[in-house]
């Protein structure tokens, strides 16, 4: 959905209830668990966060905070909406002199354990209100042989029809949300 000015809240809740139910633009879903399909331009964006457990914990809460979309062009509706499979949230994203509100439902949550890696996360789909075609993974992993801790974004994308004209700019708003997200996620795991 486009618009000229920010839609007040009843019209973000209308949006967002309207597609709770509705299916995932997309066929392949749940594909950011093992590699993008064909057709589709591949993205996957990671950094460093830190080192150690505590930061490790840092960076879940931050995930389940949905500290990933901490940026001023972008506005998640709505923040407390729970990391589960079927929530749905809308992203309102301010871009070139206009708005647009896109749907997205968590596909699966990701929680796992093993002796040499600990993982959270989770993914979202593209509901037809989106302006993409798609699916994104975003996740947070303890290295523990070496400590480390990573965010990690993975996503597969394709235009719909309507942005297939604008489909250099919608890929230029895909590449700074990567870097912003990374930069947010650095700063959300900050202790204080």
């Amino acid at each position: 959905m486009f618009c000229f000015s920010k839609p007040n809240t009843e019209s973000i809740h209308a949006f967002v209830s309207t597609q709770a139910n509705q299916p995932f633009s997309y066929s392949e879903v749940g594909a950011t668990r093992s590699g993008a399909p064909k057709g589709y331009t591949h993205d996957h964006n990671r950094i460093q966060l830190g080192q150690g457990a505590e930061v490790f914990e840092r960076a879940k809460s931050a995930v389940r905070r949905w500290s990933m979309f901490d940026m001023p062009w972008i506005e998640l509706c709505y923040r407390e909406t729970p990391i589960e499979p079927g929530a749905t949230v809308a992203v309102l994203v301010s871009h070139f002199g206009f708005l647009s509100l896109n749907k997205c439902r968590i596909v699966y949550v990701i929680e796992e354990e093993s002796e040499d890696l600990k993982k959270f996360g989770f993914s979202y789909g593209t509901l037809f209100e989106h302006g993409a075609i798609g699916e994104e993974r975003f996740s947070v992993e303890y290295q523990c042989k070496d400590n480390s801790v990573w965010y990690d974004i993975y996503a597969f994308s394709r235009p719909k029809l309507i942005t297939r004209l604008g489909y250099p700019l919608v890929r230029a708003l895909q590449k700074r949300f990567a870097r912003e997200s990374k930069l947010a996620m650095i700063k959300a795991v900050q202790p204080g």
